[in-house]
């Protein structure tokens, strides 16, 4: 009798048709181009090799294959560095850029080795590409496939987190330096990294220069299937990709997912100005999107825009997502500036786009979380209208009613409910359900939750544009002073709007994402746009987790509760009925008065009672009811608790206006609620009371 045999992960991984593909005979080279007439393989022996050591022309008649060149090089094994040369037309007016001198980057390769050259003949060296081996030892490591409505994202940046001396530790600012912080990770409670770009971006200029300012975010793609080589700790060729699956082995094995920002909407070759390093001098017309067949479309405000819905191109975002979802075990995608993806090969946005809705379809997909930044800078906005129900979308409405209604501005306290209660205007009529919205009031772009708070204006001068970059609409207040200050009442109402922000954040329904560094009151000193700053101005300083200890246990003492608590982690809107045969609504709104809420009141304070859910989605029963409390306005107010919760006894879980530690209590064990029902709300403050036991 036959016995089944179980996919290890070791036999398990997906092989690209493109590429290098080593094998035991050999290395198989395979890479498209329909109009070229020429393609040359250049292999190297090292990495700081200025000339190839062997060129290898592909022959037209047994290399070529429709639009595809393929060859296979005995012998060569996984470390060889090469780059393809192509010849064909210069045709700038019809879409061509063929250059027979460039050294070209295989847009398949995954993984690149040392940096830009300039040869004496002048002429650029791109960055070699490295045939890569993905043989590794999972020791039965697979996606966690944590439920969307479960999770807790914190966006990070790689080498931002452990680069700074602070940090101590062996790795600092690599794969494996977030390796040594991951206990930390655990201690906060979080259940998935979002990772800024660590696919291959430019560390040098194209002339071999140090950056004068430094894509420090990584927002400039070069490379869709190779992990960053200037994140692994060693410099060996290839290293970045056994340090990678290393970290993401380790995050899974602390129960932690890891999701990727991808930036499938431009490259770093920027326009018709800027350099020919791998898909303009492959097939320029296709990889890209230009008008009048030969000026670069920009919808992407960094000089050139992929054409994401051209069956290539299309094919080769489905090749990268699989590859890393199946040779690096990652858990989702967070996709920037995704509404390019819904324009078409005109630039037209589209319904139905195929691109969207294949990437939702595509089964070899269906373990992994997919979110939408769903705007471009080209004026698209599809907050609430991008994608099907396997979608989940970066909720900019939700960033901009919490900045409001904490800052006190008039006609937010609806907003601010619609947004707490899951944001059913934008997803409900789609049948998306509330964790389709990834609810964040901070993101790496813009204000940190501390600057957020301590700044009216960014001050970003220190990015060499004069002030001229950055977001001018930012919702935030300085309380006084703008910037540092030692005036205690300032200090205090800033830490108040601080706790009020991640409190609302984190009691949402949705998934709330938090920014690495917000849990300690990280600062970037204004800088509203630190995408050039790879300095203290941007990295985690870990002197914070100590000097705000109060706040970062605030922050863990909230994320446990909302793992415990499935009242604020629904599946279903919120409805305002009855459930479960309870007499009770599953939500109701009421007045500082305990009556119900006159929605064109002028007071930007409110009650919000919400019932624990049906069995049918807390089938252990552990919800509890909870009672919160807003008072947004700029004066002390006395709140009388709602009739609906008369004869239940009431422990209270947060006071942001409380010093610490009597501003949470971790175990819901806090002081019951007076027995005159009257709370005293402090202005600028926010409070949650827990049922103590579930109600019938």
């Amino acid at each position: 009798m036959l016995m089944r045999q179980p996919c290890t992960d070791l036999q398990f991984g997906y092989a690209s048709p493109f590429g290098a593909t080593p094998s035991a005979t050999g290395t198989q080279f395979s890479v498209f181009s329909r109009s070229a007439t020429e393609m040359r393989l250049l292999l190297y022996n090292k990495v700081n090799d200025r000339e190839p050591a062997q060129v290898i022309d592909f022959d037209r008649d047994t290399d070529r294959w429709g639009d595809v060149w393929s060859l296979n090089v005995p012998g060569l094994e996984a470390g060889q560095l090469y780059h393809f040369q192509a010849s064909g037309p210069w045709e700038p007016e019809n879409g061509h850029r063929f250059d027979s001198s460039a050294r070209l980057i295989d847009p398949y390769a995954q993984a690149l080795a040392g940096t830009y050259q300039t040869g004496k003949d002048g002429l650029v060296r791109p960055p070699k590409c490295v045939v890569v081996d993905h043989s590794f030892d999972w020791e039965g490591d697979r996606h966690l496939r944590r439920d969307m409505s479960e999770t807790v994202i914190y966006e990070m940046h790689v080498r931002g987190f452990t680069k700074s001396r602070t940090a101590k530790v062996k790795a600092g600012g690599s794969y494996l330096g977030v390796i040594e912080k991951i206990p930390y990770l655990k201690s906060l409670g979080i259940t998935a990294v979002e990772l800024m770009p660590v696919h291959e971006f430019p560390i040098r200029d194209p002339h071999g220069k140090k950056l004068s300012r430094p894509n420090y975010w990584g927002y400039d793609p070069m490379a869709f299937f190779a992990p960053h080589r200037g994140y692994a700790h060693s410099s060996a060729p290839g290293a970045q990709v056994v340090e990678f699956k290393q970290m993401v082995k380790a995050l899974h094995e602390a129960g932690i997912e890891v999701i990727l920002d991808v930036v499938f909407n431009h490259t770093c070759e920027g326009n018709e100005n800027g350099p020919t390093l791998s898909f303009k001098g492959l097939e320029n017309q296709v990889y890209y999107i230009l008008s009048e067949g030969q000026h670069y479309c920009n919808y992407s405000g960094c000089g050139n825009t992929i054409n994401g819905n051209h069956p290539v191109v299309r094919e080769m975002i489905f090749h990268c997502l699989r590859h890393w979802v199946h040779n690096y075990h990652i858990d989702g995608f967070r996709f920037d500036l995704a509404s390019i993806l819904s324009r078409d090969r005109s630039g037209n946005l589209v319904p139905n786009p195929p691109m969207v809705e294949l990437i939702a379809e595509d089964p070899m997909l269906a373990d992994t979380k997919i979110i939408a930044e769903a705007w471009d800078a080209a004026g698209a906005y599809q907050v609430g209208s991008f994608g099907n129900y396997r979608w989940a979308e970066w909720n900019g409405r939700y960033r901009d009613d919490a900045r409001g209604f904490w800052r006190g501005d008039g006609g937010t306290l609806g907003p601010l409910a619609t947004r707490l209660a899951g944001s059913s205007d934008l997803y409900e009529h789609a049948g998306r359900p509330p964790f389709c919205s990834i609810n964040f009031i901070t993101s790496h772009d813009g204000f940190t939750m501390s600057d957020l708070v301590s700044y009216k204006d960014k001050h970003n001068d220190a990015n060499g544009e004069n002030n001229n970059d950055g977001d001018n609409h930012n919702i935030s207040d300085n309380y006084g002073v703008e910037g540092p200050t030692r005036k205690k009442c300032i200090a205090t109402i800033r830490s108040q709007q601080v706790r009020n922000m991640l409190t609302t954040l984190l009691v949402s329904q949705g998934v709330p994402m938090i920014v690495s560094g917000d849990e300690v009151r990280r600062t970037q000193k204004g800088n509203n746009n630190a995408y050039c700053q790879d300095n203290d101005i941007s990295w985690f300083d870990w002197r914070l987790v100590e000097k705000n200890a109060d706040l970062t246990r605030f922050v863990s003492a909230l994320i446990q509760f909302r793992k415990s608590q499935p009242t604020i982690r629904r599946k279903e809107y919120l409805t305002g009925r009855p459930v479960d045969g309870r007499k009770i609504p599953d939500v109701s709104w009421y007045g500082a008065d305990g009556n119900p809420l006159h929605w064109d009141q002028g007071a930007l304070a409110m009650t919000a009672y919400i019932a624990a859910p049906s069995r049918l989605d807390d089938p252990e029963g552990l919800g509890r009811d909870l009672i919160m409390m807003f008072n947004s306005t700029g004066d002390n107010l006395e709140f009388e608790l709602p009739s609906i919760g008369r004869g239940a006894v009431w422990n209270l879980f947060v006071d942001t206006s409380a010093p610490s530690p009597k501003d949470i209590y971790p175990d819901v064990d806090g002081p019951v609620a007076p027995s005159n029902r009257i709370i005293e709300m402090g202005r600028h403050s926010m409070k949650i009371f827990v049922c103590n036991a579930a109600m019938s």
